[in-house]
């Protein structure tokens, strides 16, 4: 692709996001989503392979039946109350209107059958954007609209994209369709928590992009893109395995990694909000995600395949992806001991 056309279509992303996060009217917030959507479709479609087109199509196509739920819904709600602000959202079917659209955004059940498809037709940089940045601008309005959506609604979505996005995941051969499945299940952690603690869920957010940045960069610097070719990439760059192993059991959620951190605020918060059996199944469902992520670290660090290919080893990378990785495997591993201070800020 054309580096400007590149930076035309980066900075697009960049403006999409800043106008709907720090937007409080509805039509605003719809403006940054459609400039984010169309800024997106180019980066998902540049390698012109008919997956690539397909992927793109059908962002396009959700997307703008969310986009299209979203504005309807906001319409509703002036209609009614006079309101276009984001956080005066009262009229019921308002509310659900926008519990669907956001859904579809996000990709929570039962929204969710576009995002894997999406995710493996895109490349893996396209692919980082998609599971993270693209996830924040619907996040944000999720947030501030959360007051006033129903709460069964939204436990029964969280429980339901934790149960598929571990389910799912176990069967899957491609690493960004097990990416794909591993952001749903996570999404569901954030849904369950955030009527009770906002503030939980946007930090659970922040350190899911930590966790899910550090995975992508790996498998891009080492070109994994399926489990078979990830058995091979160890003669590669062998500390970039290890770390590989590290970042994985980080997002399962083991001590004393970073992804223990959110998964055992939310449970504490549940449990405070007395939603003691929400948080035993959602915890139990998260099983079923640790053994597709122990799959996958498994095959990255103990297997040995049979005539494995000599590799020359890599030992230098380009420099610049090199530290941005290094800085967010350290963040991968390392925030736990910052606990005590994000209990005082929740």
């Amino acid at each position: 692709m054309n580096p400007q056309a590149k930076l035309i279509f980066s900075l697009s992303l960049i403006l999409g996001t800043t106008i709907t996060i720090t937007s409080n009217h509805w039509a605003m917030a719809w403006t940054g989503l459609e400039i984010n959507t169309l800024a997106i479709l180019p980066l998902i479609a540049k390698s012109h392979h008919p997956r690539a087109i397909e992927a793109a199509t059908k962002y396009f196509l959700t997307q703008a039946a969310a986009s299209t739920l979203l504005l309807f819904s906001s319409t509703i709600n002036a209609w009614f109350t006079g309101q276009w602000d984001i956080t005066q959202l009262t009229h019921p079917i308002s509310c659900l209107l926008l519990t669907t659209a956001i859904s579809i955004k996000l990709g929570l059940v039962p929204f969710h059958y576009w995002f894997p498809e999406v995710l493996q037709g895109s490349s893996l940089t396209t692919g980082l954007l998609l599971a993270t940045a693209m996830k924040f601008p619907p996040m944000t309005l999720f947030l501030l609209s959360s007051s006033s959506l129903n709460p069964t609604l939204l436990t029964i979505m969280a429980i339901t994209s934790t149960a598929l996005g571990g389910w799912a995941g176990l069967n899957q051969t491609q690493t960004r369709k097990i990416l794909a499945f591993s952001s749903i299940s996570h999404l569901g952690w954030m849904t369950a928590i955030i009527l009770y603690n906002p503030k939980l869920t946007l930090i659970s957010f922040y350190l899911y992009c930590a966790m899910t940045t550090a995975i992508f960069l790996i498998l891009k610097t080492t070109k994994i893109l399926k489990l078979s070719s990830m058995m091979t990439a160890w003669t590669k760059i062998p500390p970039l395995n290890g770390a590989l192993l590290l970042a994985l059991l980080s997002l399962a959620g083991l001590p004393p990694l970073t992804g223990f951190l959110p998964k055992w605020l939310i449970i504490h918060e549940l449990t405070k909000q007395e939603m003691t059996p929400t948080a035993t199944v959602i915890a139990l469902l998260s099983l079923l995600g640790l053994f597709f992520y122990l799959r996958l670290a498994y095959c990255a660090t103990i297997t040995l395949p049979p005539n494995s290919t000599n590799y020359m080893k890599q030992w230098q990378t380009k420099k610049p992806v090199a530290i941005f990785t290094t800085i967010s495997v350290t963040t991968t591993m390392t925030l736990l001991p910052l606990s005590p201070m994000i209990f005082s800020i929740t």
